[in-house]
């Protein structure tokens, strides 16, 4: 689980969305404040869904950057948290990305939760 956020936050610097969405279950489910913004809806259901939304999103982002903070993990639970620093068009914030996957290794569920500008 900790090499998947080492891989998940060198993906998004490199902008590469597939790298990304390689790690998610078809039917994945996903939910975040900034999907209302770009989409219309908080809540994203499917792969196809979730790549149309990062893609919209990142037409309109010039900078992004996350740095990796920490990581928490419940193994047992197929469960993390990912614990970062977002610079999302020059806003940086400390971001939390919580994560679910099924026993296959694939990512079924997660939201991400931004805080203050920093």
């Amino acid at each position: 689980m900790e090499r998947h956020a080492g891989r998940w936050i060198a993906a998004w610097n490199r902008r590469d969305v597939d790298a990304v969405l390689g790690a998610y279950a078809d039917d994945a489910r996903f939910v975040s404040p900034k999907a209302q913004v770009f989409v219309g809806s908080a809540c994203i259901e499917g792969k196809a869904a979730l790549g149309n939304y990062w893609r919209t999103a990142l037409e309109r982002i010039p900078t992004l950057v996350f740095t990796l903070d920490r990581v928490l993990c419940d193994v047992e639970r197929r469960e993390m948290v990912v614990l970062y620093e977002a610079n999302l068009g020059g806003t940086r914030s400390r971001a939390c990305e919580f994560m679910r996957f099924d026993e296959a290794g694939r990512q079924i569920e997660g939201e991400a939760l931004y805080g203050a500008p920093l």
